[in-house]
């Protein structure tokens, strides 16, 4: 059975995934047309009248020159959200998107021929709220004929290296949503548009295509790639994202653009820029429409020698560009007379008003076979000495917070879509997932969760996180009060990353419920803070729980902290609820749970449990060696703190290190110290070793009981700088296994990609950073193998990592720079109180190369899908009556297999839930347990709290009915690319494929809780 992709071709596809179960219940014809209309009209043929056949008309046998108007409106950069919207502080920035639309729109009235696109929702559908009906009709009536075309159509135009795969598709679903819902199918947009971040990703472009996109364009790509792709005519190619999906489900179209994104040199008439405008008066000292002409034709006859077709694009628009619309069309409409003029003279040069859709069109009609792109667009450099690679790291604590918040989200959906309208209107007040939807959307920009805003906007980019987590938190208080019938007094204890919980260090008696959002049984340890004494702890039955309180030396205060621990077991998309009391009397464990730092009697210190031995040299405290027991593995692993000097510009370059550029001074790193103050605690159900680096640097290597891996927390900052040394702090891991200068980095937390030292898969790299010239994205996993062992190390955030010498792997886990380095942001990252002191976790497996994937891919989904816990106090009052409390309750029928991530589940209406399943294997990947089989679910009574009534198959974004979906077909130099029909739905027989990802939106009836 092949993997499902998208029809391609323009004509509307056929096929039936629509599935429609009666057998549960009787409803009426007029009640089922209530919860269907809206898909079958939406997939009635034909129904797109906006898109490819409103686009204007080309001159076969000329230079067809598509001007593209545009805007790029960052969410968020030097200025907030809201201060770009409304115009506030232009002193900082003159921009002001509300003015921008204004407009645009008086513009496009005045020339029918005059086009437009637009691409942040985030700002297009607040913009929208604010309009009369009157206005809103007019916009409608724009979008229709195309004028006014919506591309990329996400909240945002996210980052490609930091972001989370299930953060992208979660944003681009809520802005694409938003255009389905307020334009129907003229607002559909067809092309991907990512012109300003910094680098592309393989696993966006495999995205982008499962939403139904046609083409993608690009602005920012390496200087020495687009170099060659010009003397090579492939400026244009398509892009084959996966390894694993069938051809052409990860197959996109990718153009890039010839000037990045900005207009052509001296064609700029905003009023941000200085250039003349056309002045066609010939009487005119000023006169100029002569010499423009003359240059214009010049221009496109220069920039058509790098591409294939009869056609080419310029940009004409910029950052916050047409805040008066009218200087910018005007002149743009006597360029066009004048130029299409000279064909009177024999001029082949056509010039006219376009869009990205209609200028793909024409590329496609052109029927050329095509290069084929497999790997990715990393590391981007825009000069010698300017590798975009500091991005990667930048603001540790607030790329934490996004990826913490991606979790709570998916908690928050999860209890929605389970509990229906209750969880919204329940005993807590009124709960709302949208409020986080829109503020995770909002930190997926290219200047949010990358790191590279001003500190006041980044400041507020976390306000709008902590603000949004408030109704998310009523929400899921209502929802757990259906489900166990109890209503308690929850606190989410925002604050434990700094063992900060107030109902757990204050309380004599408190109730630990804990949620697990995947599916299939969790078993996790709870550690909570808590003041000194005894606990008893006893689960859902009513047993007792092992625990243990150990001390902790805390890096955020002079005192030592006490943690309570205990094995917690949650089964799938479900919760559990622990009682914990304290009891009178000294903890008698405290005295050899109390391990101040000495330096031990033997030479080596180890820590161990049944599968893992980790081995310390007590003489400099640094791990020695990592054993899997399990497997008879053995390998010398040395891990420490390093940091590199960030350059401030020398005699090679000015460039210097800052939020976007990573470029140390010298090669080899520092050591933060040559050995580290260490203690040790031991317990039943954990096993620590405490590393004091410096006083800015510590970590605990921690191994519980019947844990496959070693969990190294580490703590890093205020990082010093009174030495006017910017630092850029690296954990390192150095081994004997010799890696032949590879290692492999995962794509978004998805697909993986392997990297050679100093080599680029489809150009010969010219070197000039052997540091940061290396680095990569690492968002979820980073690992090192020598064909029989792999060593990986899993990330609780987005980082910058590498191999720079064989058997070697470092992270960059925190930097603090003096400088600016140039690129808009005009300030140094140089945070202080609120960043400056970061905590994370880096979890270490060591296994056979036979069975790491296994181990990395279900440890990952774990680690972003992390149980949630929150925390009542011991008393608790029935919520329903006449119904026995539950402690411990499980959202799905019957666990599912391991192969397969609920990537979604989610409210979408009032009787209807987004359902998105992924098989989140690759091929070939797991040889063991045969993990990267296909893998078949019966959707049919999965899940306990409500029954599926009718279900609809549709495109990666939940935008397209999936048997209506149709994209564009392009001929490549490789194999030929079949294109099967798609298969009739079936809910009891849903088959993944290997790394295939398949949405659903169901019209559901929820149960009565019992």
């Amino acid at each position: 059975m092949g993997t499902r992709s998208l029809t391609s071709g323009v004509r509307a596809g056929g096929g039936n995934t629509g599935w429609l179960w009666m057998s549960s219940c009787n409803l009426s014809l007029p009640v089922l047309s209530i919860y269907f209309l809206f898909w079958l009209l939406l997939a009635a043929p034909g129904v797109r009248a906006a898109g490819y056949q409103t686009c204007p008309t080309t001159k076969p046998g000329m230079l067809n020159v598509h001007l593209l108007p545009h805007t790029h409106d960052d969410v968020g950069w030097l200025k907030t959200v809201d201060q770009y919207y409304y115009g506030i502080l232009n002193d900082v920035q003159h921009a002001s998107v509300q003015y921008i639309l204004d407009s645009v729109l008086s513009s496009l009235l005045e020339n029918p021929a005059r086009r437009f696109i637009y691409v942040e929702m985030a700002f297009f559908s607040l913009w929208w709220k604010q309009q009369t009906s009157a206005t809103q009709d007019i916009v409608r009536n724009l979008v229709r004929q195309g004028r006014l075309e919506f591309v990329n159509g996400g909240w945002v135009m996210n980052d490609e290296a930091t972001t989370h795969y299930g953060a992208i598709v979660d944003q681009m679903t809520l802005g694409l949503r938003f255009l389905q819902d307020t334009f129907g199918s003229d607002g559909l947009p067809r092309v991907a548009w990512h012109i300003d971040p910094f680098g592309h990703s393989r696993e966006q472009a495999s995205l982008f295509a499962q939403m139904g996109f046609d083409g993608f364009f690009l602005g920012r790509i390496d200087y020495q790639d687009k170099f060659n792709r010009k003397k090579k005519l492939r400026m244009e190619e398509l892009w084959r994202a996966s390894d694993s999906l069938k051809p052409p489900a990860a197959d996109l179209f990718t153009g890039v653009l010839p000037n990045n994104y900005n207009p052509p040199k001296d064609l700029c008439w905003d009023v941000l820029c200085s250039d003349p405008p056309v002045v066609d008066d010939p009487h005119s000292p000023e006169f100029n429409a002569k010499k423009l002409v003359n240059y214009f034709l010049k221009l496109a006859s220069s920039q058509k020698k790098y591409y294939r077709t009869n056609h080419t694009v310029m940009t004409m628009g910029s950052d916050f560009h047409y805040e008066n619309a009218n200087m910018w069309f005007k002149n743009m409409d006597k360029l066009i007379s004048l130029v299409n003029a000279q064909q009177a003279n024999g001029s082949k040069v056509h010039v006219l008003y376009s869009t990205p859709t209609c200028y793909l069109w024409e590329l496609n009609k052109a029927n050329l076979t095509w290069t084929v792109k497999e790997d990715d667009f990393f590391p981007y450099a825009d000069g010698p000495h300017m590798f975009w690679t500091g991005y990667f790291s930048s603001r540790p604590a607030l790329k934490r917070y996004e990826r913490l918040s991606y979790n709570f989200l998916q908690v928050c959906n999860q209890l929605e879509a389970m509990m229906g309208p209750k969880a919204n209107v329940g005993p807590y007040g009124l709960g709302d997932s949208a409020p986080l939807k829109e503020a995770m959307a909002v930190l997926q920009h290219h200047d949010a969760v990358s790191g590279t805003a001003k500190q006041n906007v980044v400041d507020d980019y976390a306000k709008q996180l902590a603000a949004a987590w408030g109704p998310c938190e009523v929400l899921m208080s209502n929802a757990l009060a259906g489900l166990s019938h109890y209503k308690q007094n929850f606190s989410f204890c925002r604050e434990l990353n700094i063992s900060i919980c107030p109902v757990s260090q204050k309380s004599e008696r408190f109730r630990v419920t804990i949620y697990n959002p995947l599916g299939r049984k969790v078993d996790q340890m709870v550690r909570l803070p808590v003041s000194e004494g005894n606990f008893f702890v006893k689960d859902p039955n009513d047993k007792n729980v092992s625990s243990n309180v150990v001390i902790v030396p805390s890096s955020y205060s002079k005192t030592y902290q006490w943690e309570l621990l205990f094995p917690a077991s949650v089964p799938a998309l479900g919760f559990s609820t622990y009682s914990v009391t304290k009891m009178s009397g000294r903890n008698e464990q405290v005295p050899s749970l109390l391990s101040r730092p000495r330096k031990p009697k033997s030479r080596v210190l180890v820590i161990e449990n049944e599968y893992i031995r980790a081995t310390f040299d007590s003489g400099t405290g640094f791990l020695m060696k990592i054993e899997n027991k399990e497997q008879n593995l053995s390998l010398p692993v040395s891990q420490s703190f390093f940091w590199y000097n960030a350059s401030v510009g020398d005699d090679k370059s000015s460039q210097a290190s800052g939020a976007y550029i990573f470029r140390p001074s010298a090669r080899k790193p520092l050591p933060v110290s040559h050995w580290a103050q260490i203690s040790l605690v031991k317990t039943a159900l954990v096993q620590e070793v405490h590393q004091n680096f410096s006083a800015w640097c510590f970590q605990v290597i921690r191994l519980y009981k019947d844990q496959r891996h070693l969990e190294l927390e580490w703590t890093v900052g205020p990082i010093p700088v009174k030495d006017d040394w910017g630092k850029e702090v690296i954990s390192r891991f150095d081994t004997p296994m010799k890696t032949k200068g590879q290692f492999f980095t995962d794509s978004n937390g998805r697909e993986i990609m392997k990297r050679r030292d100093n080599y680029r898969p489809t150009w010969t790299l010219n070197q000039t950073e052997p540091v940061a010239g290396n680095y990569y994205p690492v968002n979820t996993r980073i690992y090192i193998t020598d064909g029989q062992m792999q060593l990986t190390v899993l990330t609780d955030r987005s980082q910058g990592g590498s191999s720079l010498q064989n058997g070697s792997l470092e992270l960059m886990v925190h930097r603090r720079l003096l400088v600016d380095d140039g690129r808009g942001v005009m300030e140094p990252l140089l945070e202080t109180d609120t960043g400056d002191k970061v905590r994370g976790r880096h979890l270490v497996l060591l296994s056979s190369v036979r069975d790491a994937a296994a181990r990395h891919r279900l440890l990952a989904e774990q680690e972003v899908l992390a149980p949630q816990l929150m925390l009542a106090l011991g008393g608790s009052s029935p919520y329903h009556s006449q119904a026995a409390p539950k402690t411990q309750f499980s959202g799905l029928r019957q666990e599912l297999p391991p192969q397969v991530h609920l990537l979604t589940l989610a409210r979408w209406g009032p009787k209807m839930v987004l359902l998105r399943l992924e098989h989140q294997f690759a091929v070939k990947e797991d040889s063991n347990r045969n993990l990267s089989s296909p893998v078949t679910l019966n959707l049919k009574n999965l899940f306990q709290t409500f029954t599926i009534v009718y279900l609809q198959e549709t495109t990666l974004a939940a935008n397209q009915p999936l048997s209506r979906a149709s994209r564009l077909k392009w001929m490549t130099k490789t194999d030929p690319v079949s294109h099967p029909p798609h298969s009739a739905l079936d809910p009891t027989s849903v088959t993944l494929q290997p790394m295939e990802i398949r949405t659903f939106l169901a019209s559901v009836l929820w149960q009565e809780i019992s």
